[in-house]
């Protein structure tokens, strides 16, 4: 009976980690849309999302399932929990990417500012580096990613200080939706790298059981 138990928990874990390739194949298609404007790309990550909810809604319900049924215990017990917050977390992600995407009608006016539109490519890699460690953490179960990632988050820090400054100075008729729209994109890259450093502050305190851990997932 153990045993049926934990080999559904390694399907769990594995079902997750799809989920996650699935959240970085729409990062993928945020980048081509910011740095190309592929319409392809923005409606192939619309369609993709779809499916990025009805996984999260699949495993949540799986997870309350083997909660019911199994009434798991100590490191089980942490890990169920555990896939629940990071599950939450992709769902998040995913959303915050599609939210760039669907700015694609307004990549015209940010291209042509290039202060502001290189901070945000700048941005948007250091979010998809992080979503990646995120990944490879929770794929190798590795507590050194995974810390590195949940303490990680000054450069995109200063990315986001750096945008703010720029759009202060726009100027021109069509300041104010050029700093909205870029606002809007800046703040969701931002909020990727965040809730990737908190799949790592959760992936910690799942492997030590140590519930200081938990602090760091406030952001």
């Amino acid at each position: 009976m153990r045993k049926s138990f934990h080999d559904e928990l390694d399907q769990l874990r594995l079902q997750v980690e799809l989920m996650g390739v699935k959240v970085d194949h729409n990062l993928e298609r945020t980048r081509r849309v910011l740095l190309d404007g592929d319409p392809g790309a923005a409606a192939a990550a619309v369609a993709c999302d779809d499916e990025i909810d009805a996984m999260n809604v699949s495993l949540t319900e799986r997870c309350y399932d083997l909660l019911a049924r199994e009434n798991p215990v100590a490191s089980d017990l942490r890990f169920v929990v555990s896939v629940l917050r990071i599950l939450s977390e992709l769902e998040r992600i995913g959303d915050l990417a599609l939210r760039v995407v669907k700015l694609n009608p307004e990549r015209g006016l940010w291209a042509g500012h290039r202060a502001t539109f290189d901070i945000l490519v700048s941005m948007d890699d250091t979010a998809v580096a992080a979503y990646r460690d995120a990944l490879r953490a929770w794929s190798a179960q590795d507590l050194h990613l995974a810390t590195d990632l949940a303490t990680r988050v000054q450069a995109m820090d200063m990315h986001y200080e750096h945008l703010m400054a720029e759009l202060l100075r726009l100027v021109g008729p069509d300041a104010v939706r050029i700093a909205t729209s870029t606002l809007i994109a800046g703040r969701s890259l931002e909020r990727i790298a965040d809730h990737s450093a908190i799949i790592g502050a959760r992936l910690r305190y799942m492997l030590t059981g140590d519930p200081d851990h938990l602090t760091a997932e406030v952001r």
